[in-house]
């Protein structure tokens, strides 16, 4: 265990005027409070919080975060108390100390909907102090770093946690030495086979091509010492984890991957970065596509740096990331540099970010998302990369890698969302799906009126985008949902004789769970819950159990001798909008509410009919059609119909529509469950390189 003149020694190492009484209190409470306790590996307890302490003292952290990590277990798990700890050190620290403990009793990797609720209190701890989760993921690092000690499926567990909540906030908050050592160490539980297969390999490249690392370094070295520039030069290969993840997104095997090196270029001024990165492409062929200035434009949590990717030795493909000393720090320590110190001083790096301003970007949308909306918004805030596009006046918009004109339509401003039309994408006006790209000028053109749209949802793929979106269409939709709620209601009292009061509603909606009637007649005419529930939670004894085949039937709003049949020119599927058209002796065609067969109907409204689906009743199997332009190559249809088939899909008919020498053209008719099943299809098949278009067919020319 790491003693107390070892620790202050590590403090006093960047912080000469550090409180060492205050530290060394800290320090002999905690080993107090925890006497007589071991962990599982039979150490005593007190290791784990000093070891904490330790790490912290790499970043260079202020007196209370030190504090704080020799306290932080005290109040979970000893007889010490909040009012205790604030009455021998600070409120401050106190607050930290409970802050962490919180954070500790959360079960992050619970089911779902407690997940989500447990993820917006880390955000809410985090908005309140972002020291606390410094010191969580500190303490996250130490057990990691310990967890053979832990039962098998304990290691499981929290390794699983870590990969997927720990190791992603740490990358976010700029911490990229924390994430990679997070990752490497959980994929050593999740996965060792591979990681150690990873290991073999580069041991066995090594004695091939011998020292690549020290060779490479002195290449670098030799160049920057022709020019006369003062630069450092480290060099490393990258985490086995790291390589793995490349290996399984570019379906590529150990032999065929490149840039399994990386190499960094550390020097005094910002021109001299630009200088040495002269120097290196001069020197090596730079790889198109691999460049990246995240000094002119950088990223959210202050990190700086040039990226660029050549073709170094016999060929091999090497990154090599420059930035100043300054920068450097920052990189290092992310957000956490706005706490460090050197020589007793708060360090004034001109590149830290405010962390207020940076947990902020992250908290801002808490209040208003449901559980599966916000961690859908968390890990797209979390796992992604980024683009920087340009307004038209020049002003810099960050945004996820592939986001769209309509996510950078709403990163400028909701209203600007919400009314955009088009986007014009250096010049040239371009589907609002438009994957965009570093470096381009976008021009949103927006209209009076406008409205997001149900399907934007699918377009979008930024956080924020897709909760300005919901939050849009719900208010449109709420009334509409409440008055048809209302009607559907009242049709089911008065099917029973009984009459629909204010009271009676209420009463059902705190049987049923929901906020309020307004809640409860919103959910029913959204279909989310079916109108014969308030009879059966009120009226058990006259509930239409009697109509029981009525009540199966997969359509809401027909009556009970209308017959029904799906529309083949818009082929309307479970989870869409739909309404029916009624034909005398044929029963009722139903259409989605947007097709455009409808519009020959506007002047016979009595032939209407006001139709919904029943959640779950709908058939298992219905039929759409897809037009696609494929690649003119070998292996793509049969690609293309394995990627249908891997969604569960199945393919009833395909039709060559088009041929071209490089692209051709098919109709594809498939067999899928409801909506949400065809948009899984369309984006699987998106994401396939070889496919140049897709879209859902609406023919006006086949009979409804």
């Amino acid at each position: 265990m790491i003693d107390l003149d070892d620790l202050l020694a590590l403090v006093r190492n960047y912080n000469p005027r550090t409180n060492a009484d205050l530290i060394s209190r800290a320090y002999a409470y905690g080993a107090q409070m925890h006497e007589g306790q071991m962990r599982q590996s039979g150490e005593p307890y007190f290791t784990h919080p000093v070891a904490v302490a330790a790490i912290l003292t790499e970043q260079q952290l202020d007196d209370a975060t030190i504090v704080t990590a020799l306290l932080h277990d005290t109040i979970e798990d000893t007889k010490s108390t909040f009012l205790e700890v604030e009455r021998l050190f600070s409120t401050e620290i106190a607050e930290l100390v409970d802050g962490v403990t919180k954070l500790t009793n959360l079960e992050l990797s619970s089911a779902q909907s407690k997940q989500a609720d447990n993820f917006r209190k880390l955000f809410m701890a985090m908005s309140r102090d972002l020291r606390v989760i410094l010191v969580k993921l500190a303490d996250r690092l130490h057990n990691m770093r310990t967890i053979k000690s832990m039962r098998p499926e304990k290691q499981a567990q929290k390794a699983r946690e870590t990969m997927e909540i720990f190791a992603p906030l740490a990358g976010r908050m700029g911490m990229q030495w924390m994430r990679e050592e997070l990752e490497d160490l959980a994929f050593r539980v999740i996965n060792p086979e591979a990681r150690n297969s990873i290991i073999r390999r580069f041991i066995t490249l090594q004695r091939e091509a011998g020292d690549m690392v020290h060779n490479i370094t002195a290449d670098i070295r030799g160049e920057l010492d022709k020019t006369d520039i003062d630069a450092t030069v480290y060099g490393r290969a990258k985490k086995p984890y790291s390589i793995w993840r490349k290996m399984q997104e570019k379906n590529l095997s150990f032999s065929r991957l490149s840039d399994i090196y990386g190499f960094r270029v550390i020097c005094e001024t910002e021109a001299d970065c630009y200088r040495i990165l002269g120097v290196i492409h001069h020197r090596w062929r730079a790889v198109p596509g691999r460049f990246k200035d995240y000094i002119s434009q950088p990223k959210q949590n202050g990190y700086r740096s040039i990226h660029t990717t050549v073709a170094g030795r016999d060929g091999k493909r090497v990154e090599v990331q420059i930035r100043t000393r300054q920068m450097n720090e920052v990189a290092e320590a992310g957000v956490a540099a706005h706490w460090a110190y050197r020589e007793g001083q708060r360090v004034k790096n001109p590149f830290a970010v405010d962390p207020q301003k940076w947990i902020a970007s992250l908290t801002e949308r808490l209040d208003d998302e449901d559980h599966v909306a916000f961690m859908e918004t968390v890990k797209l805030e979390m796992y992604t990369d980024q683009v920087f596009c340009f307004t038209p006046k020049g002003d810099v918009i960050q945004l996820a890698k592939g986001a769209t004109p309509l996510d950078f339509a709403f990163a400028i401003h909701t209203r600007i969302g919400n009314s955009c039309v088009s986007a014009k994408v250096d010049g040239i006006r371009v589907p609002l799906w438009t994957r965009l790209r570093n470096g381009q000028s976008v021009e949103i053109i927006t209209a009076e009126g406008q409205r997001p749209q149900a399907s934007w949802i699918d377009i979008v793929t930024t956080g924020r985008a897709k909760s300005a979106i919901r939050r849009s269409l719900r208010e449109d939709d709420r009334s509409r949902f409440v008055r048809l709620g209302q009607e559907l209601v009242r049709a089911t009292f008065d099917q029973v004789g009984r009459k629909m009061t204010d009271k009676a509603l209420r009463t059902a909606a705190r049987m049923l769970a929901t906020a309020d009637e307004v809640e409860l007649l919103s959910r029913i005419g959204a279909a989310e819950l079916p109108a014969r529930r308030v009879i059966e939670v009120l009226y058990p004894e006259v509930a239409p159990h009697g109509a029981e085949d009525v009540m199966q039937r997969p359509v809401v709003g027909l009556a009970l001798d209308q017959s029904f049949r799906r529309a083949q020119c818009c082929q309307p599927l479970p989870g869409e909008r739909i309404v029916g058209i009624s034909y005398r002796g044929l029963g009722v065609v139903i259409h989605t509410i947007d097709c455009p067969a409808l519009e020959e109907f506007e002047d016979q409204s009595q032939r209407w009919v006001d139709l919904h689906w029943e959640p779950g009743r709908h058939a298992p199997v219905n039929n759409a059609s897809l037009d696609l332009t494929i690649a003119n190559d070998a292996g793509v249809l049969g690609r293309v119909c394995s990627l249908i088939g891997e969604q569960k899909a199945n393919i009833i008919d395909l039709t060559l529509m088009d041929r071209k020498p490089d692209f051709y053209r098919l109709l594809v008719d498939i067999d899928i469950r409801d909506v949400e099943h065809l948009h899984l299809v369309m984006t699987a098949l998106e994401a396939e390189s070889q496919v140049a278009q897709i879209a859902r067919v609406r023919d006006l020319t086949r009979k409804p």
